[in-house]
C-alpha cells in the first residue's frame, strides 16, 4: 500500500513536509500548487514552493517530492513542466481538484472538471513535454457541481497518458464538508486501468481501511488527518488505532518545525499555531500548550513552552 501526502495549499509547505516525512512513513508527497498562466515561472518560484529540489528532490529524509501545477494553458503547464524536470523534479502533478472560488473563477481547478476535453488536452500536453521515464498524474474531485463527467475525466485523464490518477471522493460543490463519498471511487477504480489513488476525510486507521474498503483502491492520499495526527500513516501501515508517537515526540516534531526556514517570524509563529491549533483535536497536551501560546507572538519563548 503507498501512502502520499496531499498538496494542501498553505498548510503541506516546505517545512511540514520535512516534519511529517521525517516520521518517515509517506511514499511521496506532493507540493502545494503552482499557478501556471501565460509565461515560464522563474527558477525562484520553484524554489521556493519546493526548495527539495536542490536535494534531489526529496525531503531531507529521502522522500521524493512531486511538483503540482494548476493553470488552463496547455503550452504553458508543457513549458514549465519540462523546466522543472530539469531542474530535479522527480514527477509532476495537474490540479483539477481546487474548490477556491478566486481559482474556480479563473478556470483553473475543479472548475476544468465540467470540460473533459480540456483536462485531456492539458494533461497530454504535459505528458508529451517531459521524458517518459517522468511520471506526470492528475488529482481531480468527483464533479464541479455535479458528478455528470466523473468518468468521462477519469477517462480523459488516463487516455491522455497519466500514470495514475488521485480522486477526492467530493465535488467542488461538496466543497470539505463531511463526509466524503468513498465508494463514488468504486466506478472510476474499476474502469481504469491506471492506479486509482483514493483522498478525503481519512483521519485515523478505521477510516483508512473503510475508504480502501468502499473505494476498491489499494493507495490513499492523506491530508489534514496526517496534519492533525503526525504519526498517522505509522498508524495505517501498522494496523494500530491508538497514537504511536508519544507527545515528546511529538515536541521534537514542533521543534523541528519551528527551526525550519520561513520568510518572517510572525510567518513562522503563525504557521505552527495553525498547526498546533489542529493538533488540539487529537492531543491533550496541544489544547494545554495551545492555552500558553495562542496569544504569544515572540518565537523564543514558544520554544521555551517546548522545553
Amino acid at each position: 500500500m503507498k501512502l502520499v501526502l496531499a498538496p494542501m495549499e498553505g498548510l503541506t509547505d516546505p517545512i511540514m513536509r520535512d516534519v511529517l516525512t521525517h516520521v518517515g512513513s509517506f511514499d511521496w508527497c506532493v507540493t502545494e500548487f503552482i499557478r501556471i498562466t501565460d509565461s515560464i515561472q522563474p527558477d525562484h518560484i520553484y524554489y521556493s514552493f519546493c526548495p527539495e529540489l536542490k536535494n534531489g528532490g526529496k525531503t531531507a529524509a529521502g522522500t521524493p517530492v512531486h511538483v503540482q501545477f494548476l493553470g488552463n494553458n496547455p503550452d504553458m503547464l508543457a513549458a514549465n513542466a519540462a523546466k522543472v524536470v530539469e531542474l530535479g523534479a522527480p514527477a509532476i502533478d495537474l490540479n483539477f481538484g481546487c474548490p477556491a472560488k478566486t481559482v474556480n473563477r479563473h478556470r483553473g481547478g475543479s472548475i476544468l472538471l465540467d470540460e473533459p476535453e480540456t483536462v485531456h488536452l492539458l494533461v497530454k500536453a504535459v505528458r508529451d513535454a517531459v521524458p517518459k521515464h517522468i511520471p506526470v498524474s492528475a488529482k481531480m474531485r468527483l464533479g464541479y457541481l455535479d458528478e455528470d463527467h466523473t468518468l468521462d475525466n477519469a477517462h480523459a485523464i488516463e487516455d491522455a497518458g497519466a500514470s495514475w490518477l488521485t480522486v477526492h471522493a467530493r465535488t467542488k460543490a461538496d466543497g470539505y464538508t463531511p463526509p466524503a463519498y468513498w465508494e463514488k471511487i468504486q466506478p472510476i477504480t474499476e474502469a481504469l486501468k491506471i492506479n486509482v489513488i483514493a483522498n478525503g476525510e481519512i483521519w485515523n486507521n478505521a477510516d483508512a481501511k473503510a475508504c480502501l474498503e468502499q473505494s476498491h483502491c489499494q493507495d490513499l492520499m492523506i491530508g489534514r488527518g496526517a496534519v492533525t495526527t503526525p504519526d498517522l500513516t505509522l498508524c495505517i501501515r501498522q494496523n494500530k488505532d491508538q497514537a504511536i508517537l508519544s507527545w515528546s515526540d511529538l515536541v521534537e516534531l514542533q521543534q523541528r518545525f519551528l527551526s525550519g526556514q520561513y520568510k518572517t517570524e510572525i510567518g513562522m509563529i503563525g504557521r505552527y499555531k495553525q498547526w498546533l491549533g489542529m493538533m488540539t483535536k487529537a492531543y491533550p497536551e496541544a489544547q494545554e500548550l495551545w492555552g500558553k501560546v495562542k496569544k504569544e507572538k515572540q518565537l523564543d519563548q514558544i520554544l521555551d513552552y517546548l522545553i
